[in-house]
């Protein structure tokens, strides 16, 4: 709830921001990922059995996914962004604060059925108990499940859910600064292919002045990021992030991501001189008064690759 201090957003109410805490947990599994990255394919692997044991007495997991505070504060402002940009758009709503639950995403994704379906149980118990109507999602995954797969499992789930980026782009809120840059976007398989969120960030984008440029494969044929199986074979995961960077250095050397597995896999595979952002960061600076204009963007746009090669930022 870090995010939140400061902010006087109002406890639940028919209206609720829900992060799912996606974006706050992606520095742990990052680290997490890169500590178990260091032992994939080792002997050691042999004895993670024991491990596994040892956790129930000793929480050996947190000693793994240790994470550092620059990096939190930096996921953090993310949500912060959302909540001005919201608010910039005139959008009332509550956060339920230490009440938020996990969606859940990680649990479907790995077929454990049984377990995602009694933690969908609780997240809609959480929600009938405090009135909530309406459901603003910052991340494709949490909106993925609560606007399609809680619905495949739940009888009596009644949540009209929307993405923060839907709802600024239904919103069109006034443009306070032209940002004049250009943009590769990467388009969340998730939100691409399952929720049909392709047009709004692209929208909110060109009336801010972004040029925008798409990679080889984008829209609802983008190529995925490498996650979410990080956490789990993160050197596929790398392999599949790295084929992803390379397609967007090919386009530009500004990418903006939408999502916080996505960021923080590309991020990870990024080439020398490849900035990845998170689309909040651009929009808030577009469309909120007093926000500072991202450091370090691209003005000049260069789209072949042998251009990247002369400058060392592709093989």
């Amino acid at each position: 709830m870090a995010w939140a201090r400061g902010l006087d957003i109002p406890f639940g109410g028919e209206t609720v921001l829900y992060t799912g805490h996606m974006y706050q947990l992606i520095p742990s599994i990052t680290t997490m990922a890169t500590s178990l990255e260091r032992f994939e394919n080792s002997w050691i692997t042999r004895f993670f059995a024991i491990g596994r044991v040892l956790n129930r007495a000793i929480n050996i997991s947190r000693f793994m996914a240790l994470t550092h505070q620059p990096e939190k504060r930096a996921y953090n402002t993310i949500l912060r962004n959302i909540t001005r940009l919201l608010r910039a758009s005139g959008v009332d709503f509550g956060y339920l604060f230490a009440e938020e639950l996990y969606s859940g995403a990680l649990l479907h994704d790995q077929g454990v059925d049984e377990v995602f379906t009694t933690q969908a149980r609780r997240v809609s118990a959480l929600l009938q108990k405090n009135g909530v109507r309406q459901v603003i999602t910052v991340d494709p995954h949490t909106t993925n499940m609560f606007r399609s797969v809680y619905r495949t499992v739940l009888n009596e789930y009644r949540v009209e859910v929307k993405s923060y980026l839907e709802l600024l782009a239904e919103r069109d809120p006034d443009c306070v600064r032209q940002l004049d840059l250009d943009l590769v976007i990467h388009d969340s398989c998730i939100y691409a292919r399952y929720e049909e969120v392709v047009d709004q960030p692209r929208e909110l984008l060109r009336k801010a002045g972004v040029r925008i440029h798409d990679p080889e494969l984008s829209g609802r044929l983008t190529h995925c990021c490498g996650g979410p199986i990080e956490s789990l074979f993160p050197g596929k995961a790398q392999e599949i992030a790295n084929k992803r960077t390379e397609q967007l250095a090919d386009c530009g050397d500004s990418v903006t991501t939408m999502c916080p597995i996505c960021m923080a896999n590309i991020k990870r595979a990024s080439i020398r001189g490849l900035k990845v952002r998170d689309i909040s960061e651009y929009l808030v600076a577009a469309y909120c008064p007093g926000a500072s204009r991202p450091q370090g963007y691209a003005r000049n746009h260069s789209s072949r690759k042998n251009q990247f090669r002369e400058r060392g930022l592709v093989s």
